[in-house]
């Protein structure tokens, strides 16, 4: 297995290498060879990283699970569903997208010409236009409706976890908030252990209370489904949608995680704003909206999770609960 600044790569298996090599050949119908390797694990929750070659380059994730075969045909079939109902960018699958191998389950796409790429940062070198682009992607994406919260045709995965899209019995986004994602992320906390009963006792008092906190219901909208910033990249023709987890919900459930993780310029909701409406109660129900990405950073982090989240699911509590 290859190094990258001194330290193993699991996509520099050699096994992993002959695989990216031969879809990017099929990709392109002539030899493909990468030249160099950019490691981009920091970016992601799986191992990732970008094979450079020409006339194009190649993203490369991995999966070590006996679910990784599953967790990337749901993001194909995502970004499939984007691009079918709206004009906002996904990447391009290099031959088909999904290969299998006996060191793990690859996701392969055309890599992207990212604005500050040489950073390694994925918000590094934005400019308010980025910001702009990003809210117009969300926006446009919003404008696409559904008959009912959820999506019945395939579930999803917001990160590496389970994220279930069948609607509920009472068409209600509160219900499908609760059922589809609360609940099933606490489960995944609570068994992780470090989520303090006391606290997963508060979380339930929340559940229970969606129907008078969620406000109206919106007609159901297309969401991203894990819409943090860092889940777009910025590239000279405007935002392209990756890491998607589409399901039809509350606008407020992407635009509330935009900034979950770090600050984003104004220019996005002022561009946001251009095209779709933001609800004056919006910012109320931010952290309701958060709620479920919290647990599930304790249910997939654990341990190292428990400073930055622990904090915010008691202040929600105190809030909603």
């Amino acid at each position: 297995m290859g190094t990258v600044n001194g330290v193993t790569h699991p996509l520099l298996d050699p096994m992993i290498v002959a695989a990216v090599e031969k879809a990017a050949t099929e990709h392109r119908g002539r030899a493909w060879v990468h030249r160099a390797f950019t490691d981009l694990n920091h970016r992601a929750t799986h191992p990732c990283g970008i094979f450079t070659g020409l006339p194009f380059s190649v993203f490369a994730k991995l999966d070590l699970s006996p679910v990784g075969e599953e967790q990337f045909a749901a993001e194909l079939s995502g970004f499939g569903l984007i691009r079918s109902r709206t004009t906002v960018a996904t990447p391009v699958p290099v031959a088909g997208g999904l290969v299998v191998t006996g060191a793990g389950t690859l996701l392969l796409s055309e890599a992207l010409p990212e604005r500050g790429a040489a950073s390694g940062q994925a918000a590094e070198g934005r400019v308010a236009g980025d910001y702009a682009a990003i809210g117009h992607a969300l926006a446009s994406l919003h404008q696409v409706r559904g008959e009912s919260f959820g999506l019945a045709e395939f579930d999803g995965f917001f990160g590496p976890l389970p994220q279930p899209n069948q609607p509920v019995s009472s068409g209600t986004w509160a219900e499908f908030y609760a059922v589809r994602r609360v609940q099933p992320m606490l489960r995944l906390a609570v068994n992780s252990r470090y989520l303090p009963s006391e606290l997963a006792r508060g979380v339930e008092r929340v559940a229970a209370r969606l129907p008078e906190l969620s406000g109206p219901d919106p007609v159901p909208a297309l969401l991203h489904g894990d819409a943090q910033q860092n889940n777009f990249v910025s590239t000279a023709d405007g935002a392209v949608a990756i890491d998607v987890a589409p399901y039809f919900g509350h606008p407020e459930a992407d635009l509330a995680l935009v900034d979950n993780y770090s600050p984003v310029d104004p220019a996005l909701f002022h561009a946001y704003l251009e095209s779709a409406p933001i609800d004056p109660g919006f910012p109320d129900r931010r952290e309701l909206w958060r709620l479920h990405s919290y647990l599930a950073a304790i249910a997939f982090h654990g341990a190292d999770a428990i400073d930055s989240f622990l904090p915010r699911i008691e202040s929600a509590v105190r809030r909603y609960a």
